[in-house]
């Protein structure tokens, strides 16, 4: 039997977040959409993934630092509501965890993250014709122009977490 986790992150579009976890080993289904949290700030709903996982091939360690490189994890830029820099947990426990985990990341960047961890809340997923963006429509120049630089991180910093 398989023992799938679970972790949500919004960070920015999510058709790049979702291309992103999609690359990597150990993850088994990543739903595209929206989430908010049970947080007072963040209760609107924001671009994010849910990212199913199997910690014994790839732990929530790596999964946070990989969405940490892989969008801009130390910029409060005006699109922050629509792409909040998040970690969205299932769990009291795992709100800890992530919040370790984060605070230990911080040291590999120069710049402060505004990245937060917050308690899941809900989730809507996005419409059929977006869902799976990248693989439907990798020579769009949106999908050039914006995920492959993140795919070229994953092979540069994570190539042995690539499936």
């Amino acid at each position: 039997m398989i023992n799938l986790r679970k972790i949500a992150f919004g960070g920015g579009c999510h058709w790049c977040t979702e291309a992103i976890f999609d690359h990597l080993k150990g993850v088994k289904k990543v739903e595209q959409g929206w989430v908010s949290s049970r947080d007072e700030v963040a209760r609107e709903f924001s671009e994010a993934v849910i990212v199913h996982f199997e910690p014994e091939k790839i732990s929530l360690d790596v999964l946070i630092e990989v969405h940490l490189c892989t969008h801009n994890a130390t910029s409060n830029h005006v699109f922050r509501k629509k792409y909040r820099s998040a970690i969205y947990s299932f769990s009291k426990l795992q709100e800890s965890e992530c919040q370790k985990i984060l605070e230990e990341k911080q040291k590999l960047f120069k710049k402060l993250f505004v990245t937060k961890v917050y308690s899941f809340g809900s989730f809507k997923l996005n419409e059929e014709q977006y869902l799976g963006y990248y693989k439907k429509n990798p020579q769009k120049p949106f999908c050039q122009v914006r995920i492959e630089p993140k795919l070229r991180v994953l092979l540069e910093r994570f190539a042995e977490y690539l499936s």
